[in-house]
């Protein structure tokens, strides 16, 4: 429409007559006189407002649906996160203190013995080296570390150094079957030579076929020259079983090793000998009334002989 005089009267009287159209139907309530055209527009338009309304409701159901299906995801996600975080958490408290244990049995049975070492964590198994029964370490030649030196833990013989790198070692383990160490029994003395057979228990020959030993019995490291490969006094472990060897010159016992070999994660690598041998004083204490092998060794005591109670002779 051109902008002219007209056009601009014919614009004034459209909006003069709204306004009155708007002002009658305000004041008319329900019998307005607008209220038959109202509903024949309804009755036109509903159909289309129905089908546009289903057309579009999905499509914002959906959204929402996505929309707060995201918001439930990184709540979902947000609570794994923290679950996960927790259970490290925990995970790390538990190694840590499983640790500080190990470390601490580790330093006592160092500081019983006099053994200088340098602790170590084991960061491979045999499977991955090709031997069945040798862990490797992260320490090595630059932590002062060589060939055929005694590894220990906190509950006694772990194995000795067989190959050193610069920052690694491979330590073959007591049980495995190639490993041999000599044993000195608990109290009597008895010397022996112990043979690792696997996951069964060490298989021990005593020198002395006729020595006296039981089940419970304990032996540690006889130790060798200058401490090396091994260092004396090292709990070995406890005899299980006696074999009969009637008229051998050797006694043949098992012994199960005080060290969980499947367990290992901190040990200890001798790197001073102890200027004595401690003998039997690394030993765990002998549980309370258990009898020690000195004093199941002892003969028992003779009886004395009683005071005669016959009257002297008179003269």
């Amino acid at each position: 429409m051109r902008d002219t005089r007209e056009s601009r009267l014919l614009l004034i009287l459209l909006v003069a007559v709204a306004f009155a159209l708007i002002t009658v139907d305000i004041k008319g309530g329900e019998s307005s006189p607008l209220n038959g055209a109202r509903k024949t527009a309804a009755d036109l338009l509903g159909p289309v407002e129905r089908g546009t309304a289903g057309a579009v409701d999905p499509i914002a159901r959906t959204i929402r649906a996505i929309r707060d299906s995201g918001t439930q995801q990184q709540r979902l996600d947000q609570i794994g996160n923290e679950n996960t975080e927790l259970r490290q958490r925990l995970a790390s408290s538990d190694l840590a203190g499983a640790r500080t244990k190990q470390l601490d049995d580790l330093l006592r049975t160092a500081g019983t013995g006099g053994y200088t070492i340098k602790a170590a964590q084991v960061i491979a198994i045999g499977a991955a080296q090709g031997f069945s029964w040798t862990i490797t370490i992260d320490a090595g030649s630059d932590d002062g570390l060589q060939r055929d030196m005694t590894v220990i833990n906190g509950e006694g013989l772990v194995g000795r150094i067989t190959t050193v790198a610069r920052t690694t070692a491979t330590v073959l383990l007591a049980n495995d079957p190639g490993f041999t160490a000599g044993t000195r029994m608990e109290g009597s003395g008895e010397i022996g030579f112990a043979a690792g057979q696997g996951a069964s228990p060490m298989k021990v020959e005593l020198l002395n076929g006729k020595a006296q030993v039981k089940a419970g019995d304990r032996l540690v490291t006889f130790g060798s020259q200058s401490g090396r490969p091994f260092v004396p006094g090292v709990p070995v472990g406890k005899v299980v079983q006696v074999e009969a060897t009637p008229g051998e010159l050797t006694k043949t016992v098992l012994v199960e090793p005080f060290v969980s070999f499947t367990r290992l994660d901190l040990v200890g690598v001798v790197v001073v000998p102890p200027r004595t041998d401690p003998r039997d004083s690394v030993l765990p204490p002998v549980p309370t009334g258990t009898p020690t092998p000195q004093a199941a060794a002892q003969p028992p005591a003779a009886p004395q002989p009683q005071p005669s109670s016959a009257p002297s002779g008179g003269n």
